[in-house]
């Protein structure tokens, strides 16, 4: 069955893509920018999210291409970037990314009240909500995001309707399958009219994404850690710009390894503890690609850091799944899985491989920099060579799905040196368009499942286990839990 279906939407992209070319592009290809057209024709993604709004009626998807590629050529969405927005619209911090809801979704915010009706400025303002889900589509293709309309404080003179349509435009037909839902905070009454127009926009398919909350219920769908104050939260972040605040993601705990007594004790015991530790293991000809490549005449103490990573790592299982990046194969490529807090397993492992003939230096950061360690955080790899970086939660802290890891990698083409300072001033040098970002989620498995990534007591066993039957039981007890009913 799952064939048949993979099988009928590949039909339905390629007919889609034949005859979006045959019947609008050949007649007026001035009327589209061409790099959407040639977009179209090489991701099935994109092609997919419009087929999947209009319920894979191909008729429906062309018409709805047609009008989200004039409005891209409009707006020239392919070209926004920071300096076409007027700084003060940026500085005022009305629309902006930041946190995550409670499934792990992006919080895309628009701050109501700092919005006054004006003509003269609303084409700037269209263009700054473009700017952002433009920016947010590039870099997390296909994951939906959340909306938190936020009307506290708002008069009536905030209300814009036509700016209002133009958002439920931007998910109806030029962004479609990237609303995760719609959070309306505080709506004064006198905007209940307001908003039953609001629904007729959206239409059926999507009017169940709209949820009308106070304080008693946002946190229905966000937790407290990413909501401001006067929602009930506790989230401490103050807009300001420049920066662009659409990341969240900072410095963790135990940078370049233990930094006090405390966490060198904690070093110890995570060295004798990680031996007892296996994680899922990827095809032996992956495993060979990721072997480390060490000098043997090296006697300096990186060298010897790497031979104990090595060594205490030999029971470790790699991750099942690689992303390759032009610097970096990182694995695993989408999620880190960590055990239960009941199960007390709960280290994880992200293996970089260099994949270029330079060094590559790389940075790990974190949404959540309190919640945990990370081993190496800022450090170098060698061409050929692999590194093993281990993750694991700090104090007992609960892992959540909406922690997310960003690998940042650069590679050094002339390097001075990699040790600390050489590295703190090689990353206030480079280049932003030569540093490769690549984003992890989190991923918690439940303790009363099988899981075959994290497993103390029975390492011995596993190890009689070939990779084939590992795979099995983790794709068994992955499958036994999405099926399960709640």
């Amino acid at each position: 069955m799952a064939e048949n279906h993979a099988q009928n939407k590949a039909k339905l992209i390629s007919e889609t893509r034949r005859r979006f070319e045959a019947e609008y592009v050949t007649d007026k290809p001035e009327k589209y920018d061409p790099r959407d057209v040639e977009r179209l024709q090489q991701d099935d993604n994109w092609v997919e999210s419009y087929l999947h709004w209009r319920h894979n009626v191909v008729d429906e998807t062309l018409k709805m291409l047609d009008e989200s590629f004039q409005w891209r050529k409009e707006f020239s969405v392919n070209d926004l970037n920071e300096s076409s927005i007027p700084r003060w619209l940026l500085e005022i911090g009305g629309i902006y990314l930041h946190g995550y809801d409670k499934e792990g979704n992006k919080l895309f915010w628009i701050r109501v009240k700092y919005h006054i009706k004006d003509q003269k400025t609303i084409l700037d303002k269209k263009k700054l909500i473009a700017f952002w889900l433009e920016r947010y589509a590039k870099r997390e293709n296909g994951k939906p995001i959340t909306v938190m309309f936020d009307l506290s404080e708002t008069g009536l003179n905030s209300i814009d309707m036509d700016f209002v349509r133009f958002i439920i435009n931007c998910f109806k037909v030029y962004y479609p399958k990237y609303l995760s839902k719609m959070v309306i905070f505080d709506m004064p009454w006198i905007m209940n009219a307001a908003f039953k127009i609001v629904k007729s926009w959206l239409g059926p398919e999507a009017v169940s994404l709209l949820k009308f909350t106070s304080k008693n219920e946002v946190q229905d769908y966000v937790s407290v850690e990413y909501l401001p104050p006067h929602m009930g939260g506790t989230d401490p972040f103050k807009y300001s710009y420049p920066p662009l605040v659409d990341d969240d993601f900072q410095t963790p705990l135990c940078e370049n390894g233990p930094i006090a007594s405390e966490d060198e004790t904690s070093s110890k015991e995570d060295i004798e503890s990680d031996g007892k530790e296996t994680l899922e293991t990827i095809s032996n000809e992956e495993q060979t690609a990721l072997l480390k490549k060490t000098n043997p005449a090296e006697s300096t103490p990186k060298a010897e850091e790497s031979e104990k990573v090595d060594s205490k790592l030999k029971t470790f299982k790699k991750p099942l799944s690689v992303f390759k990046g032009p610097l970096l194969h990182i694995s695993p490529a989408e999620e880190l899985y960590f055990g239960s807090t009941e199960s007390g397993e709960k280290k994880t492992l992200i293996v970089l491989t260099n994949v270029t003939k330079n060094i590559v230096a790389f940075k790990v950061r974190t949404t959540a920099p309190e919640k945990y360690r990370v081993k190496p955080s800022n450090s170098s790899c060698d061409p050929g060579a692999s590194v093993d970086i281990v993750v694991s939660p700090h104090g007992g802290l609960t892992v959540s799905a909406q922690d997310r890891f960003l690998i940042m990698a650069a590679e050094m083409e002339q390097p001075s040196g990699t040790g600390p300072a050489e590295l703190t001033q090689f990353w206030k040098e480079v280049p932003r368009n030569k540093v490769m970002e690549h984003r992890l989620r989190c991923h918690t498995v439940e303790s009363n499942k099988p899981n075959t990534l994290t497993l103390k007591d029975n390492a011995l066993n596993m190890l009689d286990k070939t990779s084939e039957d590992i795979y099995l039981q983790f794709a068994t007890s992955r499958c036994e839990r999405d099926c399960s009913p709640p």
